[in-house]
């Protein structure tokens, strides 16, 4: 064989053999096969290529290469190496298990891509739950200050004593963290509401017991908050009152139907629905007395409280109404027309202004009531009737008594007429009484031969002869024939009797003969 053949096949082997350790390497970094494709056409390339190399500068471009992918292959494998380091202190944090990838092999650029999308949700994980850790961590502290409460376990020892940094921020913690504070928040929200319930029951029984101003604010620094020292006290002032109120049975019972009948009223009971509680009648000061007085008293209050905005407006119907009842007296008082300070005035437009808003009123009040009524499938009640049916009373009650007041304005005006037309109209204003001697000029005039003193125009005359009444304020004319009119012989025997007689006696002369003159009621004779 030529020795130019023997060079070939030895060349031939040469590149046979590079391409093996190429693809070895390219295996070893995890390049994929189409790229592996890709790299052994352009080595084709480089075989073929018209400007001819030597195979020592083959050689030399394929170790170029080879130094080249080693390097990559270093850079890669010590990025993946800093990845799972940071991946491991993440999933020890967040008690989480490592990201799964094959050590052995050289991570494609895909492959640590991916990785470092994970790390950096990891990362966000860990902010979140430690943002959410602190958070609740200071609720917990507050709630056991506010608690007196100290760390009994270890769980509760490592979320308020421990760094926060070593807290493991796993799912399970955090849940646990939860409900930790759910469990210290309901039991501070039990105290509280024992606190105030306690508050609630002292300042009830200091009204009850009337307990002194300063006694009271003796207790003022623990009237808020609800730690256990507050509690504490109340808990005692609450005992101390307890003692007392059983001292002071009497007392307190009373006190309790004072403030049972004012919520009575206020839920405008009937005198029945009031009888039905027969302990408030009872005169035995028991403490079961008391526990039943006390089961009232919440069912009124609750019962008010739930109706609360009916009673209210019932309450806003009645007030108005009674504002009504009074501007309707005052317009039949005939002294309001002195419209003092312009009372009469402003009277009179409330009045008008009432008389507007009261059907609203009882119109809003109506469809509500009827809407409760449904709702609660029973009556509504005011003082033991329907409302609507109380309100139609009390204006049926109103116009009878206008009605009744109008026919005793009528009775005593026909009476009064009666009276005038039998015995005279009075004067509204007495006049002054002149005594009238016989010799005062131009105040007599001569009644067949008779001398009788004048009046004042306008006055009725009464005669005392036969009771004659005489209502022209003027002198009558004679009888036809110009012959005046005759006195009769003899006066009368009676006199009809005008009021008290015997008073203001004057003598008056008359043919020789002294007639009495008697006053009555402002009038001369």
């Amino acid at each position: 064989m030529r020795r130019s053949e023997v060079l070939a096949e030895e060349s031939v082997v040469c590149l046979q053999k590079a391409l093996n350790h190429l693809r070895e390497i390219w295996e070893l970094i995890g390049i994929p096969e189409d790229q592996r494709l890709q790299r052994t056409e352009v080595v084709k390339k480089h075989i073929k290529e018209k400007e001819e190399s030597t195979i020592l500068q083959l050689e030399k471009d394929l170790r170029t290469r080879v130094e080249l992918m080693l390097k990559k292959r270093k850079e890669r494998m010590n990025e993946l190496k800093l990845l799972q380091e940071q991946d491991q202190d993440l999933c020890e944090i967040l008690c989480m298990t490592p990201y799964s990838i094959d050590n052995t092999s050289v991570p494609s650029l895909e492959e640590l891509n991916q990785f470092r999308q994970h790390l950096e949700t990891l990362a966000e994980t860990k902010a979140s739950r430690r943002e959410e850790f602190i958070s609740t961590k200071r609720q917990i502290i507050l709630c056991m200050e506010e608690l007196d409460h100290s760390p009994d376990t270890s769980f509760e020892r490592d979320v308020v004593c421990e760094d926060e940094d070593a807290f493991c921020l796993s799912v399970e913690n955090i849940a646990a963290l939860q409900t930790l504070l759910r469990q210290l928040e309901l039991q501070k929200a039990q105290n509280e509401a024992v606190c105030e319930g306690l508050r609630s029951r002292i300042r009830e029984l200091w009204d009850r017991l009337q307990i002194p101003l300063e006694e009271r604010e003796a207790l003022a620094m623990y009237m808020t908050g609800s730690k256990a020292k507050i509690r504490k006290a109340l808990q005692s002032e609450a005992d101390r009152l307890e003692e007392l109120k059983n001292q002071n049975m009497k007392k307190v019972i009373e006190a309790i139907r004072v403030e049972l009948s004012t919520y009575w009223e206020k839920c405008f009971f009937s005198q029945e629905q009031k009888q039905a509680f027969a302990p408030y009648f009872d005169e035995e000061f028991t403490e079961t007395l008391l526990q039943r007085h006390d089961v009232e008293l919440v069912q009124v209050k609750e019962y008010y409280e739930t109706h609360k905005e009916l009673f209210e407006g019932v309450q806003k119907w009645e007030d108005s109404w009674k504002l009504f009842l009074e501007f309707e007296r005052k317009a039949s008082d005939p002294s309001r027309f002195t419209n003092r300070g312009g009372n009469l005035l402003k009277e009179e437009k409330q009045r008008a202004k009432l008389q507007k808003t009261l059907p609203k009123l009882e119109e809003e009040l109506k469809t509500r009531i009827e809407q409760w009524e449904q709702e609660h499938s029973k009556a509504f009640v005011v003082n033991g009737q329907k409302f609507m049916e109380y309100v139609t009373e009390q204006w049926e009650t109103h116009r009878l008594e206008k009605e009744k007041a109008k026919q005793e304005r009528q009775l005593k005006k026909t009476q009064q007429t009666e009276t005038e037309m039998l015995y005279g109209s009075t004067p509204r204003t007495p006049s002054k009484r002149r005594v009238l001697g016989p010799n005062t000029p131009g105040k007599v005039r001569k009644l067949n031969s008779t001398t009788v003193s004048t009046v004042t125009p306008n006055s009725t005359i009464r005669s005392v002869f036969a009771g004659t009444v005489y209502h022209s304020p003027m002198s009558r004319p004679p009888p036809a024939g110009g012959k005046p009119s005759k006195t009769p012989s003899r006066l009368g025997q009676k006199a009809a009797p005008l009021g008290r007689q015997g008073h203001n006696k004057e003598n008056i002369e008359l043919s020789g003969s002294i007639l009495t003159a008697r006053t009555f009621k402002g009038f001369q004779i």
